[in-house]
């Protein structure tokens, strides 16, 4: 678990991911949170490729989705994590949402963060990369908080055209 200021992140073993994919009400009463309306726009389809991650490969949960709670309201306020594994070259990647109702407090700037952060704990980890749209908008913001770079602009095929950023760990 890891814990900021304001928000504690619960990792998702195979029981939580699969009530993600149940549910909102599933999902509630198996972490005993609050459930805010269009909490994510990821859907369940998200939770089921990290579900899937967890049942095949060797990744642990550590590197996989975090649920972020509230601790004021004690209320699931979005979603997010690693998108898998760190790669040999120590790249990892990260992606996060908040619900609407919980965004412009800064909490995705926490969010972020703490994974940022998290991630450049483990040695081997020595940069950190995340993708979004092609345009200037709340995610852009965040990234550029956190001190990653614009380094690319991507073709995919589901989105359109994408930035890619960077982030490299420090030699202090």
């Amino acid at each position: 678990m890891l814990t900021t200021k304001n928000l504690v992140l619960i990792p998702c073993d195979a029981e939580i991911l699969q009530a993600a994919i149940t549910g909102n009400e599933r999902l509630a009463e198996v972490l005993r949170v609050e459930m805010p309306d269009h909490r994510t726009e990821f859907g369940p389809m998200a939770f089921q490729y990290a579900l899937d991650m967890l049942q095949v490969d060797t990744i642990t949960h550590s590197w996989c989705t975090y649920f972020p709670i509230h601790i004021e309201d004690n209320t699931l306020v979005g979603s997010g994590g690693y998108k898998g594994q760190l790669t040999a070259d120590g790249i990892v990647e990260i992606g996060y949402e908040i619900a609407p109702k919980y965004r412009n407090p800064g909490l995705a700037s926490e969010y972020a963060q703490v994974l940022i952060d998290h991630a450049f704990s483990n040695q081997e980890v020595k940069m950190m990369i995340a993708h979004t749209l092609s345009h200037e908008n709340p995610s852009t913001s965040v990234l550029t908080k956190c001190g990653f770079t614009r380094t690319e602009e991507i073709f995919d095929p589901e989105d359109g055209l994408i930035w890619g950023w960077e982030f490299k760990k420090s030699n202090d």
